[in-house]
């Protein structure tokens, strides 16, 4: 048998390896930027793309999207990659689950679907800190988004680790990925080119060289974010379209030309108006690019949802305006993934001017209502509390390495005293408590940051109770985006020294000590209800104030009174045929609330001052 084995092995390795050998050379295919155009193995190729990230869309509705990308007629699809949900201590990398860039990205070209990669480092996307993980923070003298090796070096392991999952995937190499995105926008932040080269030579020598590189910026910022050596694509919103082009054509003349972000929706703040945009414009924008030729990618295709305390923030240094759990974003596919009027007026628009006639619609499965249930169990804030570090000075939560939820500061005050309670630099939402009772709130939204107190007893015990409620992804306010009390606390005028600081970053609250004794206030509050079948539903949280809903372990996202988001998605995947376990923490809380599922979602409730 030995003997039969050996004549043999020669001859089966000269019939598989050529066949091998063949399959991957016809699996290569090359993506360039000549002539004025992108060209897939040299000819012409016209990028139709959409926007969706992984993490905003439960992994088992991936294919989903796709099939629904390609039926809108897409040829393409983007994505960023987020790092903050992949490095989540220094060195602890995590690609599993909804983190499986990867797998995301197989599965769109499973679908006959290219893929724009945004691999950053910086994302912004509405997404918190644009991307990066809070512990770039912790050191205080580091300077993000610039060549300081403290935030460089990082970020080179990051995007070289990233090449690992990512590289073998680009058209060089037989996978869907045509084009990478060396940083973002990097002109609407600063002109520090050489900061620019160090990203894209960190991106070559990560081993993205298999697809094209390009930069992508607003029209007027071309001159400050791109790179001369890489194409350099233009993103603007409705109406933009003709000037943006003309821009760039005198930048640029040689091209190619790509709208590489189109804004066909937005996104909301807390406290403001839901966005609702205009679809016949849009759909005219989309015409108007397509038949020059030009390529574009619609952002957003699909929204999908910023889960837990992934929400993003804006801020020009003085008002702060922190994003919805929801990025439903007025998009062709709405936050569950249906198709809305605007996914079928472009998908009319893509179909004449291509001639293509795209696959049939999927079926999206109908949502379902869940009956109302009571929240009866409960547990305080206050009886569930770490051990403190003790520090004279407040910290913040990255000081810590903490990253999200809420961070607790209290003291005790040598009383009696009256004065201005004042948080210097507060981030970002606060609730004062003087003895266990609440004395006032402080909102950073607001421009809020003192409070007047009277203090009557000797020795009165002070608590801050601070929610890190989104941290800002775009300008350079994103460089002091520490969490919590950033400066130090005075009372009529006088320091406040003397803290113990407990991190509170809400993991697992399921797994506290429940009861049925009342409790008022800050206090997780649990329930179970019954599914027979799992469908979508939209849980409806205007029963309850301010705070963070968990469903089967999974943080969904955030709950505030003031609008305009009154459901938060719950995707199908996350709930359990019989039995399912709901907890919601609200800062206002009161016995025997309840919630319900809606078979609609609710983002655009009234606005409360």
């Amino acid at each position: 048998m030995k003997h039969l084995s050996a004549m043999l092995l020669p001859l089966l390795l000269s019939v598989i390896l050529p066949i091998h050998r063949a399959a991957l050379a016809a699996e290569a295919h090359t993506f360039k930027a000549e002539n004025g155009n992108f060209t897939l193995d040299g000819k012409p190729f016209q990028v139709i793309s959409g926007e969706m990230h992984y993490a905003r869309i439960p992994r088992a509705y991936w294919r989903d999207r796709f099939k629904m990308a390609k039926a809108m007629g897409l040829n393409t699809i983007t994505t960023y990659v987020f790092w903050n949900v992949h490095e989540p201590q220094p060195g602890a990398y995590d690609f599993s689950g909804n983190n499986d860039v990867a797998e995301f990205i197989r599965e769109a070209q499973q679908e006959g679907l290219y893929v724009i990669l945004r691999p950053g480092p910086y994302a912004c996307a509405e997404w918190e800190f644009g991307g990066f993980p809070s512990w770039l923070l912790k050191d205080h003298s580091t300077v993000v988004r610039s060549s300081d090796p403290k935030f460089m070096d990082p970020a080179k392991r990051w995007l070289t680790r990233l090449s690992q999952e990512l590289a073998p995937l680009q058209i060089g190499n037989g996978g869907p990925i045509i084009l990478v995105q060396v940083e973002n926008e990097y002109g609407s932040f600063d002109k520090d080119h050489a900061y620019m080269e160090q990203i894209h030579h960190t991106l070559v020598d990560a081993g993205f060289t298999k697809a094209q590189l390009y930069t992508a910026d607003g029209p007027e910022q071309v001159p400050d974010g791109s790179l001369p050596e890489v194409p350099a694509a233009i993103n603007y919103g409705p109406g933009e379209a003709q000037k943006g082009f003309t821009l760039l054509k005198k930048m640029r003349p040689d091209g190619p030309f790509m709208n590489s972000e189109y804004w066909d929706g937005w996104f909301d703040h807390w406290g403001a108006k839901h966005a609702s945009t205009d679809a016949k414009q849009q759909n005219a924008d989309l015409d108007w690019t397509l038949r020059q030729g030009y390529s574009i990618s619609l952002y957003m295709f699909h929204g999908g949802t910023s889960f837990g305390w992934m929400n993003g923030a804006n801020s020009n240094g003085k008002n702060y305006e922190p994003d919805v759990t929801s990025y439903d974003y007025d998009s062709p596919l709405d936050e569950s993934g249906r198709p809305t009027p605007k996914y079928f007026l472009f998908r009319d628009t893509i179909a004449k001017v291509t001639g293509i006639t795209p696959p049939p619609v999927p079926q999206a499965a109908p949502a379902i209502t869940v009956p109302a249930f009571t929240l009866k169990q409960s547990s305080p804030l206050w009886s569930n509390l770490p051990s403190p570090t003790h520090s004279e000075q407040p910290l913040s939560m990255e000081d810590l390495d903490q990253a999200y939820g809420y961070i607790l500061y209290r003291t005790t005050l040598p009383g009696p005293v009256s004065g201005d309670l004042v948080l210097d630099q507060l981030h970002d939402y606060a609730r004062i408590y003087i003895d266990g009772k609440l004395v006032g709130t402080l909102d950073r939204r607001l421009n809020e940051n003192s409070l007047p107190l009277k203090v009557t007893s000797q020795n009165a015990r002070l608590d801050i109770l601070v929610e890190n409620t989104g941290r800002v992804n775009f300008t350079k306010v994103i460089r002091g985006e520490r969490k919590g009390i950033t400066k130090e606390v005075t009372l009529a005028d006088k320091p406040v020294t003397g803290w113990d600081v407990y991190p509170l970053p809400m993991q697992a609250p399921e797994k506290y000590a429940y009861s049925e004794k009342p409790c008022t206030g800050a206090c997780f509050y649990r329930a179970t209800f019954q599914v027979d079948k799992p469908a979508d539903t939209f849980l409806d949280t205007s029963a309850f104030t301010k705070g963070e809903v968990w469903l089967n372990g999974r943080a969904l996202g955030r709950v505030w009174n003031i609008g305009p988001q009154k459901t938060l998605y719950v995707p199908a995947p996350w709930l359990k045929s019989g039995e399912n376990e709901v907890v919601v923490f609200d800062l206002d809380g009161a016995p025997n609330r309840s919630l319900q599922g809606l078979d609609h979602p609710v983002l655009n409730a009234a606005i409360k001052k």
